[in-house]
């Protein structure tokens, strides 16, 4: 017989060690772009960095609401899709999208940096990524949601 334990918010720790990542991996590459910031530029020129800042900037605007109502969707198809998965698993996948799509904002700083901006672009990027980390992090109310819509869907 198999037994189900009632869902809690103690089940949401791989969720959060997924935003602990995304957090270290933006605090890595900001000190690795500090301790090897001769190494890692390549100095393009002012004018094509400006455009691509730009197309970046205008990117990471887009991506924060694109990214909510993506996650607004997902937690919907999480709560009525049938199918074998757990509300942990379904609700871990939805992290780990959201998470991996803020990421790119931060990535952008890293690339500008890269490119030849300066540690301002790095830190202004670092910071919206974060932000968006924060916004998306684990919510055991929608956790919890799901593990009622599923079991209601089970009865």
């Amino acid at each position: 017989m198999f037994v189900h334990s009632q869902p809690s918010a103690a089940d949401l720790r791989p969720h959060w060690l997924i935003c602990a990542v995304m957090l270290v991996s933006v605090l890595g590459y900001n000190l690795v772009c500090h301790v090897w910031a001769g190494e890692l530029q390549i100095g393009l020129d002012e004018a094509r960095r400006e455009l691509i800042r730009s197309v970046l900037y205008g990117a990471a605007i887009i991506l924060f609401p694109f990214t909510k109502l993506l996650r607004h969707i997902l937690l919907r198809l999480n709560q009525t899709v049938p199918g074998p998965k757990t509300a942990k698993q379904r609700y871990l996948s939805t992290i780990i999208v959201t998470q991996l799509l803020i990421e790119l904002v931060s990535l952008s700083g890293l690339a500008m940096f890269i490119l030849g901006d300066g540690f301002n672009t790095l830190y202004i990027f670092s910071v919206m990524g974060g932000l968006g980390i924060f916004l998306h992090k684990p919510n055991p109310n929608e956790y919890l949601a799901i593990a009622a819509a599923l079991s209601t869907e089970n009865r």
